[in-house]
């Protein structure tokens, strides 16, 4: 049976069901709230995205600028399938031995695409771009606590954490950005929750999510999570490493395990990251109007529309309720 015969068989059982159990006045109402309810998109599927726990090997400034030390962004990759609204993402990282969990004053999330994309050429500035964050973020997926479109909470997870290096002020152009890192930290293991207000929207694509975290009187170590991903974690394939840069090396940037650290073999590492949210039903998405613009009036953007694949079924869908609406005019 193919699905012209399919749908009009079932508008023909819920037609004479709709008849036997609702009042003849009501039926015309009750045949259009079905055919809403049948052309609704799917439900979203639920997102979630981890790099696992931290892993004691490495951890890299991520933090705004301060009196004592420049701006300092560590960022780490993720891969959308599908559009996807996150919702909430979670980082972990190092703090300083007894510092109040309230002296984390705010939190500031960036996205990048990955490199060409919103970059320019190469400045030679690093070893290499290919792989790396782009040179600018996401305008539309940027969110800051002091402006609004975050919030977070802290919780502590460990009084007393060790790890085996870490890359705070050695970032440095080539040829000088081998530096081994700076050797082993220690301090308080903080987790941070931070729901985005609103969720951060994002077609299909491979991207780079950037936290800074801002400590008053103290610095924030993003920490490294394992690489390759691991359980709890949840891999994907065409994992990158983390990279990081500060204001003084913009708009490049440099791997922390190939770049600064080095050795051989090189360690390469992933940041303790996760990201949570659902996908978008295509019908909801907005869709950037082509250029020259193909609609009569050259609006921006069309949501909900209804693809040509659809059209038929949806006539059909309506097609019963307005056969029953003239039936009832004429007898009237």
């Amino acid at each position: 049976m193919d699905g012209l015969q399919t749908t009009t068989r079932l508008w023909t059982l819920c037609v004479s069901a709709m008849r036997a159990a609702v009042p003849a006045g009501r039926l015309l109402v009750s045949l259009v709230a079905a055919t809403v309810w049948l052309a609704m998109p799917a439900r979203a599927d639920p997102f979630f995205f981890s790099t696992g726990t931290p892993d004691g090997l490495l951890g890299a400034f991520s933090q705004p600028a301060s009196a004592v030390s420049l701006e300092t962004e560590t960022a780490d990759d993720f891969i959308l399938d599908e559009t996807t609204s996150i919702a909430q993402a979670t980082i972990t990282g190092l703090i300083p031995s007894g510092t109040p969990l309230a002296d984390i004053s705010n939190v500031e999330v960036e996205v990048y695409h990955v490199f060409p994309k919103d970059s320019d050429d190469p400045s030679g500035n690093v070893p290499s771009r290919a792989n790396s964050p782009a040179d600018v973020e996401i305008d539309t997926a940027t969110r800051d606590g002091s402006l609004g479109t975050l919030t977070f909470s802290t919780s502590l997870l460990d009084e007393s954490f060790s790890i085996l290096n870490s890359v705070a002020d050695g970032i440095n152009p080539a040829p000088d950005n081998v530096t081994l890192g700076e050797g082993p930290a220690s301090g308080e293991v903080v987790q941070i929750t931070i729901t985005f207000t609103p969720p951060i929207v994002l077609p299909a694509d491979h991207y780079f999510f950037r936290p800074e975290v801002q400590v008053a009187d103290g610095d924030f170590l993003f920490l490294s999570a394992p690489k390759p991903i691991a359980a709890p974690g949840t891999p994907f394939t065409g994992d990158l490493q983390a990279w990081i840069r500060n204001s003084d090396l913009k708009p490049d940037w440099l791997r922390i395990g190939t770049d600064i650290i080095g050795g051989s073999p090189v360690q390469t590492f992933n940041m303790s990251l996760s990201l949570t949210g659902e996908t978008v039903a295509q019908a909801a998405t907005p869709t950037a109007t082509p250029d020259p613009p193909s609609n009569n009036d050259g609006g921006g953007c069309s949501i909900g529309a209804v693809s040509s694949a659809n059209r038929g079924t949806l006539w059909l869908l309506l097609v019963p309720a307005a056969v029953l609406w003239w039936t009832r005019r004429r007898r009237g």
